[in-house]
């Protein structure tokens, strides 16, 4: 069996196992493919032994099915190794690339809605459930009760969301209001309400660069930096995305050069390590520290 043949029928799982019904025409256009494909595929799910069941023109797979079970099963997982894996991954630093990895790996075989209750923290599953479900449908959302930093308010965001950050730590989302596109954390979200109107704005859906200090876009600066031993293995912890832009200059210095979106996340890691980094280019992070330096000396 082919590849693309492949993803289309695993697409296919997993929206009749969705909340939603489709129609065979509706699921033609969402895996562009032909209606007779769509029958042919269903008949497949059948002879494998799932429940599919026809309401009006829609179909679904039933929840009776003996294969329609949640990710602890389908890994072969007992409640109580369920629970411990679930345990395990969420006491992974948030930094660490394996966590990232492995929740993006999970999520990619398993976007449905109990996808959450493995691979995000509890207190944010049913948020980023909701938000999979509004870009799978293409629907606007409204972010209720969002805490924002930049802003100091707690307020209703109404907004476009289209794509996660690797870790489902933040999710790029047009914003209706201001008529931009901007990052939000999920875990700032008090709720997430999927409303019935679907996206107006998918042409100016785009997601910015983002630094390896997760700082976003449209415009860069190149920054390099020399590293000790101590700096370059706590900058790989903390920012894993890092090590893909360091090398090495001799036994004990490391360079690491790559774009930054705001001096603000780099000059806080510097000003941490001040005796283990040298600033080789970056006028936009000197700045900013020595602005910081004057500012703790006021203190």
């Amino acid at each position: 069996m082919d590849q693309p043949k492949v993803e289309r029928m695993l697409r296919l799982m997993m929206l009749l196992a969705g909340s939603r019904n489709y129609t065979v025409n509706e699921l033609a256009d969402k895996l562009e493919t032909s209606y007779r494909s769509i029958y042919r595929y269903i008949d497949t799910f059948k002879e494998a032994g799932f429940v599919i069941h026809k309401s009006g023109d829609c179909y679904h797979i039933a929840k009776e099915s003996p294969f329609f079970k949640d990710i602890s099963q389908l890994v072969h997982f007992t409640d109580e190794e369920a629970y411990m894996v679930n345990r395990l991954i969420d006491g992974i630093d948030d930094t660490n690339v394996i966590k990232q990895n492995l929740r993006r790996k999970l999520a990619t075989i398993y976007s449905i809605s109990s996808v959450a209750d493995v691979v995000v923290k509890t207190e944010n599953a049913g948020n980023v459930n909701a938000l999979i479900e509004a870009i799978q449908e293409k629907k606007q959302v409204v972010l209720k009760d969002y805490a924002s930093s930049h802003t100091g308010k707690v307020a209703d965001r109404k907004v476009e969301p289209y794509k996660f950050t690797t870790n489902y730590i933040s999710v790029w989302c047009y914003d209706l209001a201001d008529g931009r596109n901007k990052l939000f954390k999920t875990e700032r979200m008090g709720s997430v309400k999927v409303t019935e109107k679907d996206w107006t704005n998918e042409k100016d859906h785009k997601a910015e660069f983002m630094d390896i200090f997760r700082y976003s876009s449209s415009e860069t600066e190149e920054i390099e930096l020399r590293l000790s031993l101590r700096a370059k293995n706590l900058i790989e912890e903390e920012y894993p995305l890092s090590g893909k832009y360091i090398t090495r200059e001799d036994d004990t210095h490391w360079i690491l050069k790559t774009q930054i979106c705001s001096p603000f996340g780099a000059a806080r890691f510097i000003a941490g390590l001040a005796n283990d980094i040298e600033i080789i280019k970056g006028g936009k992070i000197r700045r900013y520290l020595h602005k910081y330096a004057k500012d703790l000396s006021r203190i």
